[in-house]
């Protein structure tokens, strides 16, 4: 039997395991029952009852997803992959993401060796694939969310300075702010004023806030409140010169996108015009490009010539959009 098709099959049947293990959960019948069992017991008298209820306890509160364990110790620094999920603002967990990044992997890993590459050559890409494209789309989801954060926040600044004014203390104006404005500035601050409810300082709230999104805008609002809080003052004044200073630098920002934008569509076309190119010769003439297609035992890690230099291209042409991305990039 070929080799390439029993390492396909293996590759099929770890998918349908990973697929299977991330989809299976706690049934919830016996869930319920636990809940039951677990209330029976703490309303009974009897010492056996409340024993019983304390392990019942102690277990539920053990890690759970012990079926990714293997995948989650693979994550060289969970904290701050932690701290990334988090700043997305959904409820992914470790064991999810790695989940995500294993099935990407198999996935890319057995469609080049459908297509006749090198179980080497397939295995890193897909390797490569896996690492990276789970991290690029949490990035892209950070920066979303920071910008629509960002887009409201001198708006919830101005709605904080009106109820202060009309003599509402900061508490209560931050649940309004929770209330009054949408998307992530409601969702944070909603989250601030739950904190505080369960016995957290502002401080402690609102630092907790701060470190999950890390963008200046919100840490100059924390330090604001710190100092007011410290000194003295008149915070309503001084949360609208915040409310203009943010606003003008975010003025400033679309100002220098707009100045940038033309270096930026210029390293766009140049980026992608060679795929498009390869790709439209690929559509019209597929066989004078299958040699790129093909493999070559006798290369280098089974790679053709024209493979070799493809990978080399693409390596060249990386190095450039990353100095081009650098020369673009402006700090405010």
């Amino acid at each position: 039997m070929d080799g390439n098709f029993i390492l396909i099959m293996v590759l099929v049947m770890t998918l349908i395991g990973v697929v299977a293990v991330a989809f299976a959960g706690p049934s919830p019948e016996k869930a319920r029952k636990r809940r039951v069992a677990l209330i029976r017991g703490r309303h009974s008298d009897s010492a056996e009852a409340l024993l019983e209820a304390r392990m019942r306890k102690a277990i539920s509160n053990r890690m759970p997803g012990n079926e990714a364990k293997m995948l989650v110790s693979l994550i060289p620094n969970p904290e701050n992959l932690t701290k990334r999920l988090r700043m997305t603002g959904k409820k992914w967990t470790l064991s999810q993401y790695m989940t995500g990044s294993a099935i990407t992997f198999l996935l890319i890993t057995m469609f080049l060796m459908l297509r006749g590459f090198p179980f080497l050559f397939a295995l890193m890409v897909g390797l490569a694939a896996g690492l990276g494209l789970p991290h690029w789309w949490v990035g892209r989801l950070i920066k979303g969310r920071i910008n629509k954060f960002n887009a409201k926040f001198p708006d919830a600044l101005e709605l904080l300075t009106r109820g202060l004014r009309s003599g509402l203390p900061i508490a209560e104006t931050l649940g309004v702010v929770s209330s009054e404005i949408p998307g992530p500035v409601g969702e944070e601050f909603k989250l601030i004023t739950e904190r505080i409810k369960i016995g957290r300082s502002m401080e402690q709230a609102l630092q907790e806030t701060a470190d999950r999104l890390g963008t200046p805008e919100f840490q100059f609002f924390v330090i604001t409140l710190a100092i007011q809080r410290e000194t003295g003052g008149n915070l309503a004044e001084t949360l609208s010169n915040l409310a203009t200073v943010l606003r003008q630098r975010a003025q400033m920002k679309l100002k220098i996108r707009a100045m940038s934008s033309e270096s930026k569509a210029s390293a766009y076309i140049i980026g992608v015009l060679p795929f498009l190119v390869f790709g439209m010769i690929c559509y019209i003439n597929f066989d004078y490009m299958s040699p790129f297609f093909t493999p070559d035992p006798a290369g280098v890690f089974g790679l053709s010539t024209m493979q070799v230099i493809g990978i080399g291209g693409m390596c060249w042409m990386g190095i450039g959009a990353f100095i081009m991305a650098q020369m673009v990039n402006f700090e405010i």
